[in-house]
């Protein structure tokens, strides 16, 4: 079976990047200025949701358009003044399988609920851009994860039929989006010590050498 009709959609964030403290210490920050208490816990429950979902649901419901975007933005500046100051790594198996599959001529994709902005943040922190023939973010499509837009988004954008795509997450939100996609899904346990997906691995460098080769033969 050729692999030029098969894609691979990562997720960013506890995916292929370790961007926990980063992001911890961020909402941290701008939750307390906004005299709001945020668990670690309620932290790690949001993760993989848009800002507008994470606030709108730890906040106010009826929170203005005009509201988020200021507590968002105020949120991302200080994430990507934490990221270009401190750094930030790949995480297992990351770099591994992005040149792997680049080598094997899959088609990659980026599908994250991460604004633009943090992208190229990330982007200019790690050299990862060259390999996805797409990108698409949170502000690209209407519906954050668990809707399924920004995974068939990067699907239409290489092409590639949604049945054809294995997508690669770490947060229920992102499996769920996957599922209603009608997309394959591979759960890493970065995050969450349990994830739904169609096959899940405590980390990238646990995923076997010949999986994705061989992942659209197992039905």
């Amino acid at each position: 079976m050729s692999n030029q009709t098969k894609a691979v959609i990562w997720d960013l964030d506890g995916t292929l990047i370790n961007s926990v403290d980063q992001h911890w210490d961020a909402w941290r920050e701008v939750m307390a200025e906004e005299n709001i208490t945020l668990t670690f816990e309620d932290f790690v429950a949001d993760f993989g949701k848009r800002n507008d979902e994470i606030l709108r649901g730890r906040i106010d419901a009826e929170m203005t358009d005009e509201e988020v975007a200021r507590i968002a933005l105020s949120k991302e500046d200080k994430y990507r003044h934490f990221i270009r100051t401190n750094g930030l790594v790949l995480l297992p198996g990351a770099e591994h399988w992005l040149r792997q599959l680049k080598t094997d001529a899959w088609p990659q994709a980026l599908g994250t609920s991460a604004p633009q902005g943090n992208i190229d943040a990330v982007f200019d922190v790690l050299e990862i851009k060259q390999f996805f023939d797409a990108v698409m973010s949170s502000e690209q499509v209407k519906a954050g994860k668990p809707a399924p837009d920004v995974f068939l988004a990067a699907a239409a954008k290489m092409n590639i039929a949604p049945e054809d795509c294995i997508v690669v997450e770490d947060a229920p939100a992102g499996i769920e989006a996957a599922r209603r996609a009608g997309m394959k899904s591979v759960g890493v346990l970065t995050t969450h010590s349990q994830l739904d997906g169609n096959w899940v691995f405590d980390s990238l460098d646990q995923i076997p050498a010949d999986f994705f080769a061989s992942a659209f033969a197992q039905e």
